[in-house]
């Protein structure tokens, strides 16, 4: 019964070998299961008969945001069982290939039943399923994932036709023991608009809220312009401290919000307040000034601006002079910002601000989402 907390990850660089992964037999040397990572929202499917429950990472209800994963839920899935996935909204772009949304599956987290409604018939979400925690009376927690694998494709075996990927369905994700097959994987659904692979160890039970399993991600770098900086919530006159640096690139001459760059030590947050003084400027004189006429919410989600998901927090910033470029890395694109927080690298100061563009940024190869569902295992 919910809430449980799900199975987390931690990061690794590069597919892991599975005959070094478990040198001293703590998963009784069954070696690695390989599945591809979903870039949605994680969630906890609980089915007793008609009732349905869908729960985030954190435990909080998401089954009002989705009726159409209810109804689809009653009508594919066993009578009663608890599943691991995800859910996800897939678009048809590039000439009719469809790739994983995030920006549309966060619009579905409305607070209004008629918005919501209307999203489940124009953009209906799916559900893929990729571990078992109960099935029936049994519970799976303490089982291998070997065997808890090997339950849920019996449980699931007549879910996913190869031939109907169609939105508002359950699906359960392929998997396969071949590094190589994962690595082939790593690049080629990233063009799906997947997010890396995961790697689970074939020996390890399901523990909820622990990183057991293993997670490849993307990796790029970028220079970006530095256009602006908030302080950190923990400053304070006496020692103001730098919360995150606002990132730009130029596109036609103009310069777009890209994202931010925030983690950093005390010391360092310190430091770069002080550093950053220096290219202070007044808003008017700043290429955003314009955007500071926006109230609520805009097509960009330009800094300063509300959105819903600020939830009323001071979005203000201290405009800079964009003269500093800045490499970062970053994982993906969403659209035209980074997908998550950059990570901060070094200065390059031997780059001239308005050669950074969006040129630069690799673009994966198009693919198809019905391509990644297309088969359970591979």
């Amino acid at each position: 019964m919910p809430p449980v907390q799900p199975m987390l990850a931690k990061a690794v660089k590069g597919v892991p070998d599975p005959a070094k992964f478990d040198p001293d037999g703590t998963y009784d040397g069954l070696g690695l299961s390989f599945e591809p990572k979903w870039d949605g929202f994680r969630c906890l499917l609980f089915k007793d008969g008609d009732e349905v429950e869908l729960t985030s990472r954190n435990t909080k209800p998401l089954t009002r945001y989705f009726p159409e994963l209810v109804t689809a839920a009653q009508q594919q899935l066993p009578e009663r069982c608890v599943l691991d996935g995800e859910i996800f909204v897939a678009l048809s772009k590039d000439g009719g290939k469809r790739r994983l949304e995030f920006e549309v599956l966060q619009e579905r987290i409305h607070p209004a039943k008629s918005r919501i409604d209307l999203l489940a018939e124009t953009t209906p979400a799916s559900f893929v399923a990729f571990d078992l925690l109960a099935l029936g009376d049994t519970s799976y927690v303490d089982r291998p994932f070997a065997e808890r694998r090997a339950v849920l494709e019996e449980a699931l075996a007549d879910l996913d036709d190869p031939d109907d990927t169609a939105e508002g369905r359950c699906h359960l994700t392929r998997t396969s023991t071949d590094p190589a097959v994962a690595e082939r994987w790593f690049h080629q659904f990233e063009g799906a608009g997947l997010d890396g692979v995961i790697a689970k160890p074939m020996g390890a039970p399901y523990q909820p809220n622990a990183r057991t399993m293993l997670k490849i991600k993307h990796e790029r770098t970028a220079d970006v312009v530095v256009a602006g900086m908030r302080e950190h919530k923990t400053s304070t006159p006496e020692r103001p401290l730098l919360g995150s640096l606002l990132l730009g690139l130029y596109d036609g001459g103009e310069l777009q919000h890209v994202g931010v760059s925030a983690s950093f030590t005390e010391a360092r947050r310190a430091e770069l307040w002080q550093e950053m003084q220096a290219l202070v400027v007044p808003i008017e004189e700043h290429p955003w000034g314009r955007w500071q006429e926006f109230l609520v919410a805009n097509p960009g989600r330009q800094p300063g601006t509300q959105s819903r998901w600020s939830q009323g927090k001071d979005l203000s910033f201290t405009p800079l002079r964009p003269e500093r470029v800045l490499e970062v890395k970053y994982d993906a694109m969403e659209g035209r910002r980074f997908r998550h927080t950059a990570h901060f690298k070094r200065w390059r100061d031997d780059r001239d601000p308005e050669s950074c563009g969006y040129d630069q940024l690799e673009q994966p190869v198009s693919y198809d989402l019905s391509d990644v569902l297309g088969g359970a295992a591979g």
